[in-house]
């Protein structure tokens, strides 16, 4: 997730990433974790649908759902660092006028942004400290379906969290990463009116679609 300085997440998530992933995304295309989100959607339906994606990067994830039938989506950042590779991605698909890119929390800020039918956040829990205000707002915004991935948790993935953040610690570096218990992420939702109907359990990521 492209993250805002004031957790200094630029000096993670900063234009020379944003390139990387344009490339990588341009030869390879949705990463796996990425392409189960999308055919939970789909299995939804996003047939002229809204997206809100929280965090989405360059905008790979919304710009698929797009082409596979959904209306319009709105991505939501804390940093700029996106923007330029995001554009150019979305000048090759053609479908400029039907994203609108923001820079806003949505958890500090969720009377400023609109509901829409389905809510995306691909490895955006894991940047964010406050897991129980960033996903209850993403879905109290969302009006059909809510698809996040995260790490797993376990002794494996919490002495990694714990290594990586000593390592920017050390470093000088403000950004922290995160591996939050999965069932109380899905609690959250479930307190909105959520009900899990997806879950997949990867070697890295899990992906968790809940729908209404």
């Amino acid at each position: 997730m492209p993250c805002c300085d004031r957790r200094g997440c630029d000096d993670f998530f900063g234009p020379a990433f944003a390139r990387r992933m344009a490339r990588r995304h341009r030869k390879r295309g949705l990463d796996k974790t990425a392409r189960r989100m999308v055919a939970f959607a789909e299995q939804v339906g996003i047939a002229n649908a809204s997206i809100l994606e929280i965090g989405g990067g360059i905008g790979e994830i919304h710009v698929d759902l797009l082409r596979r039938g959904a209306a319009r989506a709105v991505n939501l950042e804390l940093s700029p660092a996106y923007d330029v590779e995001a554009s150019r991605l979305l000048e090759e698909a053609g479908l400029q006028a039907r994203v609108r890119r923001r820079i806003l929390d949505i958890a500090e800020e969720p009377d400023a942004v609109e509901p829409a039918d389905v809510v995306v956040l691909h490895r955006v829990v894991c940047c964010y400290p406050d897991y129980e205000r960033l996903l209850g707002a993403a879905a109290a915004h969302a009006q059909r379906a809510l698809v996040f991935s995260h790490p797993r948790r376990n002794a494996l993935s919490r002495a990694f969290v714990a290594l990586q953040n000593a390592a920017l610690r050390i470093r000088g570096r403000k950004f922290r990463t995160f591996a939050h218990p999965p069932a109380a992420m899905v609690e959250v939702c479930r307190v909105h009116g959520f009900d899990p109907a997806f879950s997949h359990r990867g070697g890295i990521w899990q992906v968790q679609g809940l729908a209404r």
